[in-house]
């Protein structure tokens, strides 16, 4: 299996400043890509890709809005996720991943936006140049919104389950996020989720 680890970023990653840990996976099919802020520490990883947190929903999401089954993405004996299945999946259906910032202070020793400070943004025209069918970039919480926003002068944030453009052709969709600690059922979560892909084309479980 390909690894998404960039070994180089992590290496040089020193004095409170973290590179960021993965590869950009961006699928020449992509339609929609998904920016977060940044991952959280290694320590709470159980694979080497984007949202990569055991107790993060974002794939048992995908797997209830794709196959119909949360648990598709999900080795729940060893608690981790099935990367091979998720790479396949991902490329299959084209939806690419990366975050906002290419290199954070964490403030704190937790997980949580509201505690990183941005030493490096992301490039995102650059990030998104090769992407020819980017239909939309997805963002699931508050600072990975704001950071685009800024980046692309926009003024206003578009509210959770609303969309707005950046530009001719791409738009900025802002879906809840799939942190158990935003206060947001699962299956509300879900068809939030199943709304957007449909907006943007993709083939999805009846819900």
């Amino acid at each position: 299996m390909e690894s998404y680890l960039n070994t180089y970023n992590v290496g040089r990653s020193a004095d409170g400043v973290e590179y960021h840990p993965l590869l950009p996976f961006l699928p020449d099919n992509a339609r929609v890509l998904f920016l977060g802020s940044f991952p959280p520490q290694r320590k709470r990883w159980c694979c080497d890709f984007f949202y990569p947190n055991f107790i993060n929903d974002h794939w048992r999401i995908e797997g209830e809005v794709f196959y119909g089954d949360k648990d598709f993405f999900v080795d729940k004996g060893a608690k981790r996720f099935l990367l091979d299945r998720i790479v396949a999946h991902c490329k299959d259906c084209g939806i690419a991943f990366f975050d906002t910032a290419t290199a954070v202070r964490r403030l704190k020793d937790n997980a949580s936006d509201k505690f990183l400070e941005v030493v490096e943004p992301t490039d995102i025209r650059s990030l998104t140049m090769g992407l020819k069918r980017l239909r939309a970039v997805i963002t699931t919480g508050e600072k990975a919104t704001e950071t685009i926003c800024r980046y692309y002068g926009v003024d206003e944030l578009p509210k959770v389950n609303t969309c707005i453009t950046l530009e001719e052709g791409l738009e900025l969709y802002r879906l809840p996020s799939s942190s158990r600690a935003y206060p947001l059922a699962f299956a509300r979560k879900a068809e939030a989720y199943r709304a957007m892909f449909v907006r943007y084309g993709f083939d999805v479980a009846v819900g």
